[in-house]
């Protein structure tokens, strides 16, 4: 995982900035960071926690890699058939629970002096050191030439007077400040829990609301100060921007989708009960988590995409809202979650995160025959005893 983390195809795409505002070139990095651990790097990056249109929402212990650039990819440009950021949903609450990486996976994301047993571990949070440097890449860059606005692009665009200059560099300025508040909430630990992983999703959402409401009223006033004319000639600009990118052959409208539960996503009820054997007080609060999940996933379905979002704010607006509700979702999972967590012993909760790797282990199939036939792969997981001793030493 490390050699694949320091890899041409993830560190040295990491240094082309002008590559990064392309998202089919930021799902092909976090796919291959995502899935390190499970192929010899020629192919078939098909991890069951994958999104639809190719990225993933979990790479390791970070959620939502590349979180500015989806932000104001939609934002500013509007790419409806590209639709990194509505990729976002249920499913990633999902990983979230039932995570595709056992301990000794997680583990490669370490810087390589860390060490991969439990003695690197933070007993009181279920985490580890700092992630290395590709990790907090993906994770967030405040840089002026990454988090900064096209000034010159939208300056040609639509000739603006002094007022509506001043106004877009105030824009261009929140838009690094955004960033920078997203930078700063990056996990600076590997979450090897479940309620540790909620956690960290809960963080990384807050930090992005944040960024979105230093935005907002900057891209409102700017785009208020512009006449009708040069309103239309800004959102030409988004048209260009789209047309010059390639959308995927078979994507399918993010209002279609978002929120929109894969069959692979299906509650593994009887794997939970073969496994951790559940007494009746901890059968009712699964039953209450499962529960949850299910309000969180219709919570989030109904919040799809908006057809009516044609301008900068109207699109940032959307965004604001979703985010409101993906964090209402997060919150009412985790309270559930804690409480079930909270019952199990020891043994339990190791058997418990051992599902998502035991499932990544069994689904580690490529995704074509072509692929079957021309490409090896291979799975490297802990024993099952080795996972349950493991997450034993880090549970308090």
């Amino acid at each position: 995982m490390r050699n694949a983390l320091n890899s041409r195809s993830v560190a040295g795409a990491l240094h082309d900035r002008a590559g990064l505002r392309n998202s089919a070139t930021r799902a092909h990095i976090a796919a291959s960071a995502a899935t390190a651990g499970w192929h010899d790097g020629r192919g078939g990056r098909n991890g069951w926690w994958r999104h639809r249109h190719g990225g993933y929402g979990w790479v390791g212990p970070l959620f939502w890699p590349f979180a500015y650039y989806d932000l104001y990819d939609y934002t500013m440009w509007g790419y409806g058939d590209d639709p990194g950021f509505w990729d976002y949903g249920y499913d990633d609450i999902y990983a979230g629970l039932f995570a595709p990486y056992g301990y000794d996976d997680l583990s490669g994301y370490l810087p390589s002096g860390a060490g991969s047993g439990p003695a690197a571990a933070a007993p009181a949070s279920g985490g580890t050191a700092a992630a290395p440097d590709q990790l907090a890449q993906m994770c967030g860059d405040d840089s002026r030439d990454i988090a900064g606005l096209p000034i010159d692009q939208i300056q040609q665009a639509i000739q603006p007077n002094d007022a509506q200059r001043a106004a877009l560099d105030d824009l261009a300025n929140a838009s690094v400040k955004a960033a920078q508040d997203i930078k700063a909430a990056c996990p600076t630990q590997v979450a090897a829990t479940a309620p540790a992983r909620l956690a960290a999703m809960q963080t990384r959402i807050e930090a992005m609301i944040a960024g979105v409401g230093t935005v907002e009223p900057a891209l409102q006033k700017f785009y208020d100060l512009l006449s009708d004319e040069q309103k239309a000639k800004l959102n030409a600009l988004g048209q260009d921007q789209r047309n010059a990118k390639t959308a995927p052959a078979a994507a399918d409208s993010a209002a279609q989708n978002c929120g929109a539960p894969a069959d692979v996503m299906q509650w593994p009820a009887s794997e939970i009960e073969s496994r951790l054997h559940p007494t009746d007080a901890q059968r009712s609060s699964l039953a209450a988590l499962q529960e949850a999940t299910t309000k969180a996933a219709d919570m989030l379905k109904a919040s799809c995409q908006p057809s009516d979002a044609i301008t900068p704010p109207a699109r940032l607006a959307a965004v604001g809202k979703r985010l409101d509700v993906l964090l209402q979702a997060v919150k009412t999972v985790r309270t559930a979650l804690d409480d079930f967590y909270g019952k199990l012993s020891d043994e339990q909760k190791a058997q418990f995160e051992a599902i998502g790797p035991d499932r990544t282990a069994s689904s580690d199939q490529p995704a074509t025959a072509e692929v079957h036939s021309h490409h090896h792969h291979y799975r490297h997981h802990a024993n099952i005893g080795g996972i349950i001793r493991r997450f034993i030493s880090m549970v308090p």
